[in-house]
């Protein structure tokens, strides 16, 4: 049922990731995601966004390590995404931007659960770039999820990986200077 509710946000957002929806892709009965989930909708798209959380960190972690210096890192990050968005064939995009937008006034809940996934994926990029100063590196790591976010979004409208690399080419160009 995560794996289910993680797939359908990515593809969807938090509308197209109802209990019928869950139900419909996980193939399970309509009954265990009740009894598994006894808060409903809000509890899964919760837990399903905080198991999701990891492993976007863990991506973001394998791309940053396989390089030594700051720019070749931060265009293999953006390469990555790239891949990632181009082998789904530009149908997924991040959860958590996708849940955002359409996150009303009354789901308070997910709203704090996802700024405490954005905050923890800005402390572990800044780690990978403590050499500008504590705090340029976590205003660096901002800048690279704004990018990235922005970058999901042109992706999918215009069906292409170029929107990842031209940032990731425009940020290691200011990690240099």
């Amino acid at each position: 049922m995560i794996e289910a509710t993680i797939d359908l946000m990515r593809s969807y957002g938090l509308s197209g990731s109802g209990i019928k929806d869950v139900v419909r892709e996980s193939a399970t009965p309509r009954g265990s995601v009740y009894h598994f989930f006894p808060q409903g909708k809000n509890q899964i798209v919760a837990e399903s966004l905080e198991v999701h959380a990891g492993r976007v960190a863990a991506f973001m972690e394998a791309a940053l390590s396989s390089k030594k210096a700051a720019p070749q890192k931060v265009t293999a990050l953006f390469e990555a995404f790239a891949n990632r968005v181009e082998e789904a064939t530009f149908q997924k995009s991040c959860a958590f931007g996708a849940v955002t937008l359409d996150l009303g006034a009354e789901d308070e809940s997910l709203r704090l659960v996802i700024a405490d996934a954005f905050e923890g994926w800005r402390a572990h990029l800044a780690r990978h770039f403590v050499f500008l100063g504590r705090q340029q590196a976590k205003s660096f790591a901002g800048m690279i999820l704004t990018a990235i976010e922005g970058a999901y979004i042109r992706s999918r409208a215009e069906r292409t990986g170029r929107p990842f690399r031209e940032a990731g080419e425009w940020l290691a160009r200011a990690v240099r200077q």
